[in-house]
C-alpha cells in the first residue's frame, strides 16, 4: 500500500478523488449496502470500473470484514481483466496478486489475500459449474452489460435465480451507456445510479466533412480492400457489388442514401459521395486521413476502430509501407484485439517518445473495454465484425455490420480524455442517422451449441424453459437447433439428458465439436496432432497471408498440406516443424520463412498444455503418456478423429472436367476460403469434406477443411441404419445415402455399433484399454486406410470388368428394364450431377449400341434391336455398377453415395435429425 503523506500516495489520491465516481461514492456504498442488486451506468471514464470495487473492498476493511470480503469483477474480454486488475493494484500501491488479482483463460495472478479478483465472464461460469451458489463470493461485479454479450446474458439468468439462495450476496451490475431501466426491470426493479462523466468536447467529422477538409477524392477503384486471409472475393466481383450497393448494407442505411442530396458540399465532394461504397472499410480513406493528422493536426495518439483482426493486419502492412505512415521516427503504429499476447497489450497503454505520434488500430473493444489516456483522435470506420445467425438455414453469417448509435458516441468519447478531441467518421451524417440506437444481443445473432452444453452441466433444467427467461429471449427455432446438435453428436439423449460424453464436453472450454475430436484423440491414441488441431481451431489462423507475398505464403502452406486434401493436417505439421525449430532456437526464423504467426503458435503450444491437464482430470489419459500418442503418426485414423468431431459439418464434392462442384445440404452449392488448401485444386480425391465453420458473406464459405472417404464417413460420422429393400444404408435422417451390396451394409453396420460400444465404455470406465479389442481396431484402421477414393462418390473411380453374373443380372432385367434411364437420370440429379448423355451407333447387323456418359465415365450397354433399347440398357449398365451388383473391388468397398437436397420450404417439412447412441 501507498503510505498516505508519500508523495507518490498523495498524487494517486488526488487523482482517485478527482475522478467523477468519487463525488458518487457515499450514494453508491449506501446503495449497495441496502439493496441486493444495483444498477450503475456511467460514460467510460468516469471511474465505475476501477473505483467501485475499491470503494466496497475499502468499506468492508473498514466495517472489520476485509477477511471474509471476496469480490468478484467480470470483463468481457481477456485484455480488460488483466488491464484493470494492473491499474487497480497499482492505485493501492500493490503489486498484482496481492489483495488485487485477475484470471483469466491460461494465465493468472491471485494470492492468499487476493480479495479483489477481475476474471472473464467465461471463468466466473467455470466456476459455478463447480459451486452453483458461489460459496465465500460477497459481492459479483458485471461490468460491461451493456454489451450484451451472449456469456453476460447467460449469467444474468443465473444470478437472477442465484439470489434468492444467497441473500446476504450482492450483484451489481455496471454499463457505460443510458440503458439501465432495461437491467432494472429484469431484476424487479433494481435502483439505477448514474455517474456523469467528464470529457472534454469532441468535435465530430462525417465522411462529407473529411472530404471537404482533406480534398480527398473517392472513385470506384479506391475503395477496394484487401481483406487478408479473409480475402473471398476479386477486384472486379467488389466494384460490381459496389454499384449495386447492396449485400451487407442494412435497408434503413441504404434508404437514407437513396435520399441523401448534401446540398451544403461542393460538386467535387457530392461527386464523391455519388461513388461512395458502404460495402468497403475504407483502407486508401483511412491511409489519407492519418496523413492529414499526422501532418497537419496538433500532437496526441490516434485510435483507429476497424473490424477485426484481418483488416487490422492487411491495414497494418498497408501503413508501413507509407513514407510517412511507415516511418517509425515519425509513426509508432501498433494494434490492439484481445487475443494478442499479454506484453504486446500493454505497449498500446505507453506513452510514445517526443516528435512520435501512436496510431493504435483496434477492434470494437476499445470502445469501453480499455482506455487509452493519451487517445486525441479518433478514426471510425463504423462497422465491427458480427455473427448473425440464420436459423431456418443453420447457417452463422460472419459480416462486417454497422454498428449502433451508442457505439458510435462511445467511439466518439474515447478522444476526449485529455484535451479536446477530434473524431472522423468514415460515413455521412445520413447513415449515422439510420443506425439502431443499441446493437442486438449476441444470444439473437449466433448458435446456441455451446451454451446450451452448459445449461445441462449446470443441471438448470430444460434449455427452452431456461433460455425463455433471458432478458430477450432467442427464437425458438435456435435453441431447437442447439438441442438437435446436440443430440446429433451423442452429447444429449433423446429426453434432453446429458450423456457421458456431454460430461466430459461440459469441463472442456471449447466447442462440443472441438471436445469430441480431443476425447477421441484420447481413446484412439493420436491425442498430440488432436490437441493442435482443436487449439488451431480454437485461435487465429496461424498462416499468414500478406497481400504482397500471397503467392508465396499460399505456396508455403500448400508444402505442409502435401497431398493430403486437409489444412488441419497442414496445420499439425506446421506447428510441429515450429516446436523443432524452437528447440534449435530458430523458431523465429522458421515462422518468417513460412508465413506463419509465432504468437499464433504459441497461443496454441499454451492451449495444448491446458487441453492435456484437462483431459488428464477426466481420467482418459493413460498413465503412460506414451500411450495416447502410440498412433499419432497415423495420419488416416487422425483424419477419422477430425470427421467424427466436425459432422455433420460436411459438404460433398463432385470433379467436373474443369472445376470442382461443392454442395452442403441446407446451403447447396458453396465455396472453399481462398486460403484453404483445397481451394484452387484441380481436384479433390475424396468424395467428401469436413469443416470447421461455415460462413455466409456474399456467398457461402467453407473454412477448415479435410477431405474424407466413404468409409471414414460411415464409421466416424453420424448414426446410420438401413434405407430400404434394397440394403443401402441411409444417415441424417435420410439426407445421405450409401448404395452398396447387403452384405457390406451390414459390414459397417455390426463395426459402427460395436466402435460405438467401444468408445462408449471408455468413458464409462476410463481405465479401459482399448487394445483388448485389437480385432475391431485393426478393422476400423484398415478400413479408413486403404477406402480407395478417387472421385466424387464413386464415379471418378477406375471402371472394372462386369463379371459374369452381373451381365446375367442385367439380362434378366430385359434389355435395359423398362425405368434404367429414369432411374440413372433420377440418381444423377438426387446427388447433384448433369443428366447423362447417350451416343448410339448403328451396327452392321441393323442392330444398336449406346454409350452413356456422365461425370469423366462412359458405360457402353449390348447391342439392341432399337436405338431406344440400347439407351435403356446402357443406362441399366451404369445402374448396376453404380449399385455395387458387378465385380467388386479387392477391398470391398464399392459402394457410393448420395447427397439429398435439403428442402428449403418450411420447418414443419423438415425431416428430423437423430443422433448417435451415445447413453
Amino acid at each position: 500500500m501507498f503510505q498516505e503523506e508519500s508523495p507518490e500516495g498523495q498524487k494517486m489520491i488526488e487523482f482517485r478523488r478527482s475522478l467523477p465516481a468519487y463525488k458518487e461514492k457515499d450514494v453508491l456504498l449506501k446503495a449497495v449496502s441496502e439493496n441486493q442488486v444495483i444498477v450503475v451506468s456511467g460514460e467510460t471514464g468516469c471511474g465505475k470500473t476501477t473505483q467501485l470495487p475499491q470503494y466496497i473492498l475499502e468499506s468492508e476493511i473498514e466495517a472489520a470484514r476485509g477477511a471474509a470480503c471476496s469480490i468478484i469483477c467480470t470483463q468481457p474480454r481477456r485484455i480488460s481483466a488483466m488491464a484493470v486488475s494492473e491499474r487497480v493494484a497499482a492505485e493501492r500501491g500493490e503489486k498484482l496478486g496481492e489483495s488485487v488479482g485477475y484470471k483469466v483463460r491460461l494465465e493468472g495472478m491471485r494470492g492468499r489475500d487476493t480479495r479483489l479478483l477481475f476474471c472473464t465472464t467465461g471463468i466466473l461460469l467455470r466456476r459455478l459449474l463447480l459451486d452453483r451458489n458461489l460459496k465465500g463470493v460477497t459481492h459479483v461485479i458485471v461490468d460491461e452489460i451493456h454489451e450484451r454479450g451472449m456469456n453476460e446474458d447467460f449469467l444474468l439468468i443465473v444470478l437472477r435465480d442465484l439470489l434468492p439462495r444467497r441473500p446476504e450476496l450482492r450483484l451489481i451490475l455496471m454499463s457505460a451507456t443510458l440503458n439501465a431501466e432495461l437491467f432494472s426491470s429484469y431484476f424487479g426493479g433494481a435502483p439505477t445510479i448514474h455517474i456523469p462523466g467528464f470529457t472534454y468536447p469532441v468535435r465530430a467529422h462525417f465522411l462529407e466533412n473529411i472530404l471537404e477538409i482533406t480534398g480527398y477524392r473517392l472513385t470506384p477503384y479506391n475503395q477496394i480492400d484487401d481483406y487478408g486471409q479473409e480475402k473471398t472475393w476479386k477486384m472486379q466481383k467488389q466494384a460490381q457489388a459496389f454499384k449495386k450497393r447492396k449485400s451487407q448494407i442494412a435497408s434503413s442505411v441504404e434508404d437514407a442514401l437513396e435520399v441523401a442530396d448534401f446540398k451544403g458540399c461542393s460538386s467535387r465532394t457530392r461527386e464523391s459521395l455519388s461513388c461512395w461504397n458502404p460495402d468497403s472499410i475504407g483502407f486508401n480513406l483511412i491511409e489519407h486521413v492519418l496523413c492529414h493528422i499526422v501532418k497537419k493536426e496538433r500532437p496526441g495518439a490516434v485510435l483507429v476502430f476497424m473490424t477485426g483482426w484481418d483488416d487490422i493486419n492487411s491495414l497494418k502492412d498497408q501503413l508501413q509501407a507509407h513514407p510517412i505512415l511507415g516511418d517509425p521516427c515519425r509513426v509508432l503504429l501498433l494494434a490492439c484485439h484481445g487475443s494478442m499476447a499479454s506484453s504486446e497489450q500493454r505497449l498500446i497503454f505507453d506513452k510514445p517518445e517526443d516528435g512520435v505520434r501512436k496510431i493504435v488500430l483496434a477492434t470494437n473493444m476499445a470502445e469501453t473495454s480499455i482506455t487509452i489516456n493519451d487517445v486525441v483522435f479518433v478514426v471510425d470506420c463504423g462497422k465491427a465484425k458480427e455473427t448473425s445467425y440464420d436459423a431456418l438455414n443453420n447457417t452463422p453469417c460472419l459480416l462486417p455490420s454497422w454498428i449502433s448509435k451508442a457505439a458510435a458516441r462511445q467511439r466518439k468519447g474515447r478522444a476526449g480524455r485529455v484535451q479536446p478531441g477530434e473524431c472522423y467518421h468514415l460515413y455521412p451524417r445520413c447513415v449515422y442517422d439510420a443506425f439502431a440506437d443499441y446493437q442486438l444481443p449476441e444470444l439473437l445473432r449466433t448458435p446456441l451449441q455451446s451454451l446450451s452444453l452448459q445449461i445441462k452441466s449446470l443441471q438448470l433444467g430444460s434449455i427452452s424453459e431456461f433460455l425463455s427467461r433471458a432478458l430477450q429471449p432467442p427464437e425458438p427455432l435456435s435453441v431447437q437447433n442447439a438441442v438437435e446438435y446436440l443430440k446429433l453428436i451423442g452429447a444429449l439423449d433423446e429426453h434432453e439428458n446429458l450423456t457421458v460424453l456431454g460430461r466430459h464436453l461440459s469441463v472442456l472450454p471449447v466447442e462440443p465439436k472441438l471436445g469430441k475430436m480431443l476425447i477421441l484423440g484420447t481413446i484412439f491414441n493420436c491425442l498430440d496432432p488432436i490437441m493442435t488441431v482443436v487449439a488451431g481451431l480454437s485461435v487465429r489462423d496461424p498462416f499468414l497471408i500478406p497481400f504482397d507475398k500471397k503467392d508465396l505464403a499460399e505456396s508455403a502452406k500448400a508444402q505442409f498440406a502435401g497431398r493430403d486434401c486437409s489444412d488441419h493436417l497442414a496445420l499439425v505439421r506446421a506447428y510441429n516443424g515450429w516446436k523443432d525449430a524452437e528447440r534449435q532456437q530458430s523458431g523465429h526464423e522458421y515462422c518468417w520463412k513460412n508465413f506463419l504467426s509465432a504468437q499464433t503458435l504459441k497461443a496454441i503450444d499454451s492451449l495444448r498444455k491446458q487441453f492435456f491437464y484437462l483431459l488428464k482430470d477426466t481420467g482418459l489419459v493413460d498413465k503412460q503418456i506414451e500411450n495416447c500418442n502410440s498412433r499419432s503418426i497415423d495420419e488416416h485414423l487422425m483424419r477419422a478423429v477430425i470427421c467424427a468431431g466436425l459432422f455433420p459439418g460436411l459438404c460433398s464434392v463432385v470433379n467436373k472436367e474443369k472445376s470442382i462442384t461443392l454442395k452442403t445440404m441446407e446451403d447447396g452449392q458453396v465455396l472453399l476460403y481462398s486460403n484453404s488448401v483445397n481451394a484452387g485444386v484441380p481436384k479433390i480425391p475424396y468424395p467428401w469434406l469436413v469443416f470447421n465453420e461455415k460462413v455466409k458473406v456474399n456467398s457461402v464459405f467453407l473454412r477448415d477443411s479435410t477431405g474424407v472417404s466413404d468409409s471414414v464417413l460411415l464409421l466416424f460420422g453420424g448414426n446410420i441404419e438401413r434405407g430400404g429393400l434394397d440394403g443401402h444404408l441411409k444417415m441424417l435422417g435420410g439426407y445421405l445415402e450409401f448404395f452398396m451390396k447387403p452384405t457390406l451394409g451390414d459390414m459397417y453396420l455390426s463395426l459402427k455399433r460395436e466402435l460405438e460400444e467401444l468408445i462408449q465404455n471408455k468413458l464409462l470406465d476410463p481405465k479401459l484399454d482399448i487394445q483388448s479389442h485389437n480385432e475391431l481396431l485393426m478393422a476400423i484402421r484398415l478400413l479408413v486406410s486403404e477406402d480407395q477414393c478417387e472421385g466424387r462418390f464413386v464415379f471418378g473411380r477406375q471402371l472394372p470388368a462386369p463379371s459374369k453374373k452381373a451381365e446375367k443380372a442385367k439380362n434378366v432385367a430385359g434389355d435395359g428394364g423398362d425405368n434404367s434411364k429414369n432411374e440413372l437420370q433420377t440418381l444423377l440429379a438426387r446427388a447433384g450431377h448433369e443428366s447423362p448423355a447417350y451416343k448410339t451407333k448403328q451396327l452392321k447387323n441393323n442392330q444398336f449400341r449406346s454409350t452413356v456418359f456422365f461425370n469423366g465415365l462412359d458405360f457402353a450397354g449390348q447391342p439392341c434391336s432399337s436405338k431406344k433399347l440400347a439407351e435403356k440398357d446402357a443406362a441399366a449398365a451404369a445402374l448396376l455398377w453404380l449399385k455395387g451388383e458387378t465385380h467388386s473391388y479387392s477391398r470391398n468397398t464399392d459402394h457410393f453415395s448420395v447427397l439429398l437436397k435439403k428442402s428449403k420450404t418450411t420447418n414443419q417439412n423438415r425431416i428430423p435429425v437423430r443422433g448417435g447412441k451415445w447413453n
